[in-house]
């Protein structure tokens, strides 16, 4: 594995731990030239799932371009790394778990943002903006009367 800090091909495994359902194996490295450490995932290959988009082209799903909108959803908030990839994991189970391989990227923005909101309210509205397309300052304001009126947890 090549490490990311250095680009040296010699890392030695520190800890390897299996995700809860067992769909990925999480390993901690060190390098052994900088001896900086990292994590790398390991999961087993899947069918290619495509996403359909509103214009209705079709694309390969994109872990990266999904994990790239949580992560600015998440900036400045209590999400951690592991949680955006919790969730990550999470969407990705039950979009594979049906029975199409193309999904609508309305049903993917839907999965993630009731995953956010269950984490941070201030990531789920900043996602909702996006993926609701949020066009003035009266959408927001809906948006939050709806979250602070539902019951806490």
């Amino acid at each position: 594995m090549k490490c990311p800090y250095c680009g040296k091909d010699q890392s030695e495994v520190i800890e390897t731990r299996d995700n809860d359902d067992l769909s990925a194996t999480r390993r901690r490295r060190e390098c052994t030239d900088c001896k900086k450490r990292f994590t790398t995932y390991e999961r087993v290959e899947n069918i290619e799932l495509f996403v359909r988009k509103k214009d209705q082209r079709r694309e390969p799903f994109n872990r990266e371009k999904l994990r790239g909108g949580i992560m600015k959803a998440c900036e400045k908030t209590s999400v951690s790394l592991e949680g955006v990839e919790k969730i990550i994991d999470e969407v990705e189970r039950e979009l594979r778990s049906q029975d199409s391989i193309e999904v609508d990227s309305k049903k993917i923005g839907q999965l993630v943002a009731s995953k956010l909101k269950k984490y941070d309210k201030v990531a789920y509205i900043r996602f909702a903006s996006v993926f609701r397309q949020f066009v003035d300052v009266e959408d927001f304001a809906s948006e939050a009367q709806k979250l602070s009126e539902s019951p806490k947890r």
